[in-house]
């Protein structure tokens, strides 16, 4: 009997994508350990216990139904404020990180609160935009100005705490769910225009001289791209270049040993795969974490609501958004913003608040059936009505 719950259990979900997101997870390991032999530090336990506690909520929210995740909406919502607010009283700066957005837990523990923000906003941006869809506002001004404001309440509150990086994986998460579910082009046209516009006062006034600093490292402006602000990302292209076609060897990288690129543990793992694993496992990484983005763009596409279209294009925005940000941080093409890569930088709070993305997907996956179900039900009584009519 409990065979057949499992069985039944898989067979909805998406098994690529768990194949996917396994394999990920046990590639994270590998160059978890390598990497953790220039300190003392051990990265791979609390790693591992994260994942573990990740994959157990997935587990239990791809049983769950997703609806009545979404019917909780406010749930989320009092926990994502509480979290924000709770980073102004007590929130922390831990090494490696110029913000001051963490929490300490008891035995030592810190989190990221805003990975777990980023689930909320989903959920509740999921339910917003299911409502102005019904009432017919998604393409108002009304409607557009509402969902604006939601999404610059966590935006607004993560900016003042220092983690602009993670503001704009908010931004874009709002702008892929606000176009999947209909709002007009024009809107985001205009916002397009005011960005372009506001760019001397972004610059001047919302930017600190670090974030100047680290945009002015990528054209060498300042003589800075070798030192100071651009060293992290010229000592990261060195780790790479050196791994050629097939690496050095798992546990054989002597800039990885003696940890030579600055924060190679979390921002910076892609320099560890391609010193150690070369071009070849640098692709492998990538396909597995690209693999990823299309199966979830492919279960947003099956959805048969759209509340489950929506949740998919949130945890796609959010996993693109940050996989094509860090590769881009790390090959030198956008400045250092403090972005982990999904799934494989070491850091408990972003595996397990990924894994619970991944649930949610699997939860629109195992529970479509039943929408199906429900469609073919409504197309009955509908057909039935005009009969007897």
């Amino acid at each position: 009997m409990g065979n057949n719950l499992v069985t039944d259990f898989f067979k909805k979900t998406d098994k690529l994508l768990w194949l996917l997101t396994v394999s990920a997870v046990i590639y994270s390991f590998l160059l978890i350990s390598s990497m953790q032999r220039s300190g003392d530090y051990n990265y791979l336990r609390p790693q591992i216990a994260a994942v573990v506690l990740g994959a157990a909520a997935a587990l239990l929210i791809a049983n769950a139904d997703y609806r009545f995740l979404l019917k909780k909406w406010y749930i989320a919502a009092l926990i994502g404020i509480t979290l924000a607010v709770l980073v102004f009283f007590f929130g922390i700066n831990v090494s490696g990180t110029d913000d001051t957005a963490w929490l300490m837990l008891p035995g030592g523990f810190t989190i990221q609160p805003s990975e777990f923000i980023k689930i909320c906003f989903i959920i509740t941006f999921t339910k917003h935009l299911s409502f102005l869809n019904e009432k017919k506002l998604i393409q108002s001004p009304l409607g557009v100005a509402t969902l604006t404001i939601h999404a610059l309440i966590p935006m607004v509150m993560i900016h003042f705490q220092g983690d602009d990086g993670t503001v704009l994986i908010f931004g874009l998460i709002f702008l892929f769910m606000s176009y999947i579910a209909g709002v007009q082009l024009r809107y985001f046209a205009a916002l397009g225009i005011m960005l372009l516009v506001g760019i001397p006062v972004i610059w001047s006034f919302v930017l600190n001289d670090e974030h100047r600093n680290r945009f002015l490292a990528l054209f060498d402006l300042d003589g800075n791209a070798t030192t100071n602000y651009g060293w992290q990302q010229f000592q990261g292209k060195i780790s790479m270049a050196g791994g050629g076609l097939t690496g050095s060897g798992l546990y054989e990288g002597s800039r990885v040993e003696y940890g030579i690129v600055p924060e190679q543990e979390n921002d910076f793992i892609f320099t560890v795969a391609g010193e150690e694993l070369g071009f070849i496992g640098c692709m492998i990484l990538m396909a597995i974490l690209f693999g990823i983005i299309i199966r979830v763009i492919i279960d947003a596409r099956k959805a048969n609501e759209n509340d489950g279209r929506f949740l998919c294009t949130g945890v796609f925005a959010t996993i693109a958004s940050q996989t094509i940000i860090n590769l881009g941080m790390v090959l030198g093409f956008l400045p250092v913003i403090g972005i982990t890569l999904p799934l494989f930088s070491a850091g408990g709070t972003s595996a397990l608040s990924t894994l619970i993305c991944i649930g949610l997907v699997q939860s629109v996956c195992n529970h479509n059936e039943d929408d199906m179900d429900t469609a073919r039900i409504n197309r009955k009584n509908r057909s039935r009505t005009r009969i007897r009519l």
